[in-house]
């Protein structure tokens, strides 16, 4: 059993520098685009389903209180916070609304939304995508395998950081550590945290 938990750390490891070297200049791209839109006195919205759910949960939750170390709090959103508007929307309109309704609702022209999806298929953030760009909200979209829906829809002004792998834990690592990074790079750009 030692051995496999190695493996997979290695596993892990070899996943994250197959795509390190081309993610890296998108990863900066999109903390820039986080910046200027945080500069601008805009905020970020973040969702995902599953596990990236809980992926958005932790970026939105280093934005609003601190990443490494105390600096103000940020303006970011996590639109799948709110339980009881979550599941009056699912059972009432439609489960392809849960993020679109609160993004037409809350989100403005110059804001970020931060779409986390491995598969990139799933028609909640498709349509979300869909309100934001209806709306001038530009979108970073962290996906994985080929992209799926996600990647034919976005725009030139878009970003998309695709970790091209086919194991769906591998994804979520390189999607949980390229967050990391944004949260690091937006320290840096606005307070100079090292």
């Amino acid at each position: 059993m030692s051995q496999r938990v190695y493996t997979l750390f290695q596993k892990s490891v070899e996943a994250k520098m197959q795509v390190g070297e081309e993610l890296a200049p998108r990863i900066t791209n999109a903390s820039n685009l986080l910046v200027e839109s945080l500069l601008s006195e805009n905020k970020i919205l973040v969702c995902g389903n599953g596990a990236s759910a809980a992926l958005a949960q932790i970026f939105t939750s280093s934005l609003l209180d601190r990443y490494e170390k105390e600096r103000p709090g940020l303006p970011a959103i996590w639109l799948g916070s709110n339980i009881a508007t979550y599941t009056s929307i699912s059972a009432d309109v439609s489960r392809a609304d849960v993020y679109a309704k609160p993004l037409k609702a809350l989100g403005q022209p110059g804001d970020c939304l931060v779409v986390i999806s491995s598969s990139g298929n799933s028609l909640n953030l498709v349509q979300a995508i869909t309100a934001a760009q209806d709306r001038g909200i530009r979108v970073i979209a962290l996906t994985g395998r080929d992209g799926g829906s996600i990647s034919a829809m976005l725009s030139e002004s878009d970003i998309e950081i695709c970790a091209s792998v086919d194991s769906r834990g591998r994804i979520h690592e390189i999607h949980l550590l390229t967050l990391f990074c944004l949260c690091d790079l937006i320290d840096n750009q606005l307070f100079g945290i090292e």
